[in-house]
């Protein structure tokens, strides 16, 4: 499921780079994101309305800091620093969850989830050859941590209350995250001043051409509502700190796909990178928990959380439990979430 989401997520930057190509401002792509998934998933919202009494903080939450956050903080910091320079501090979210689950909840961590996020970041800087255009803008560089905290509320939130008689349904938090979402970034991407009409004619993909409703399509159904559902399932069946770094294949997918569909060619540095980035996943995959006995269970619990383990006790599993849950409060790119 982790490699579902990071694919479908992925997939997003060869969409919406058309549509942007063809007159749509990037905020205005991401907003038809968002609030497409966001109707799309009205009708769960509706089911799980049960959700807005017993969890508010955990929605408000999601929808603030894993949908609407990552997006506009993203966008900001391309307006003064470098795609690959943001796109790299962005995915310094993986090693930020190691620092929340080591500093803040006070838990062990394996070294292999360790080594994983340095060579997944390690891997990322060539994939993302940001060496190529070093612009240290002050409030770029604070705008671009900004979207990798709120990809590290995405990963913190998507595991809070997975275990427990009280655990939220994901389908609920993820339709409920996307409403709220919508309705941000409605204020901040002011979608009355779109150009409508591109969305009626068509877009081109290195020289094809291809209806806009249909990159629309894509970018609603797969880049985001499966994306988003495959992705939060996934961290409760791993863990937050393992399934950020299988998320960074995303910029692998993104580079790949853009390779395929646009033209857009990968050079040495970035192959090298992206080998560098799935040895770095699968180091982190490969983490078990202590075998001290604590903390195990049908569930794996906190101990499977720390130690960055999977356990196999179903979606709960892998749950970061302190009280019930970890308390806390994710993005699209030209390849990564925040695309």
């Amino acid at each position: 499921m982790a490699l579902i989401s990071a694919f479908a997520f992925g997939g997003s930057g060869v969409a919406a780079k058309p549509l942007i190509s063809a007159g749509l401002e990037p905020l205005h792509v991401t907003w038809l994101r968002v609030a497409g998934a966001a109707l799309v998933m009205l009708p769960v919202a509706w089911r799980h309305r049960r959700l807005l009494l017993r969890r508010p903080a955990l929605l408000m939450g999601f929808g603030l800091l894993a949908v609407a956050g990552v997006q506009a903080c993203y966008f900001a910091a391309l307006s003064r620093i470098p795609v690959g320079v943001a796109l790299l501090i962005e995915y310094l979210a993986p090693a930020l969850v190691l620092g929340w689950v080591r500093f803040v909840q006070r838990k062990p961590v394996s070294r292999a989830a360790a080594v994983g996020v340095v060579l997944a970041v390690g891997g990322l800087a060539c994939v993302v050859e940001v060496w190529a255009g070093l612009g240290f803008d002050p409030v770029g560089i604070v705008l671009a941590l900004g979207a990798a905290c709120c990809q590290v509320g995405y990963f913190v939130l998507s595991d809070h209350g997975s275990d427990g008689e009280d655990a939220a349904d994901p389908l609920g938090v993820i339709a409920f995250g996307l409403l709220i979402g919508a309705v941000v970034l409605t204020v901040v991407a002011r979608p009355w001043e779109m150009d409508w009409p591109v969305l009626g004619g068509s877009a081109y993909m290195d020289g094809a051409r291809v209806p806009a409703a249909l990159l629309l399509g894509w970018i609603v159904l797969v880049a985001t509502v499966l994306a988003y559902l495959t992705g939060v399932l996934s961290v409760r069946r791993l863990s937050p700190q393992v399934a950020g770094v299988v998320a960074c294949l995303e910029a692998v997918i993104a580079t790949v796909l853009a390779w395929v569909l646009l033209g857009e060619h990968l050079t040495a540095p970035q192959i090298v990178g992206g080998v560098v980035v799935l040895a770095g996943a699968f180091i982190a995959q490969s983490a078990t928990p202590k075998g001290d006995g604590a903390g195990e269970g049908p569930g794996g619990g906190a101990a499977s959380v720390a130690t960055g383990g999977t356990g196999e006790g179903g979606p709960a599993t892998g749950g970061t439990a302190e009280d019930g849950g970890v308390g806390g409060g994710r993005g699209l790119s030209s390849g990564s979430r925040a695309s």
